[in-house]
């Protein structure tokens, strides 16, 4: 009978919201910044990279003439050789 038993924490009668908003808004803002590093190095460098892999060969001027060609321009005809 030495032993004495266990006691139960009293329950947080006040302040038991504002420590769950307080905590609530930590973890929020932890996961904001691991989505927007995420977004900014994965997702949007991945991009980056694509673009300038795209326009590294790209001919604009090629493009133009294959899209004359096929008529899809109202301004000039598709057989005018300029």
């Amino acid at each position: 009978m030495s032993e004495l038993p266990e006691r139960i924490p009293k329950p947080q009668m006040r302040g038991l919201l504002h420590s769950l908003i307080k905590k609530n808004l930590i973890l929020t803002g932890i996961s904001v910044l691991i989505a927007g590093g995420y977004m900014r190095f994965v997702y949007g460098d991945g991009n980056k990279r694509a673009y300038a892999n795209f326009y590294l060969n790209y001919d604009a001027e090629k493009e133009f003439h294959t899209m004359r060609k096929k008529g899809l321009f109202d301004s000039c005809d598709p057989d005018d050789d300029e």
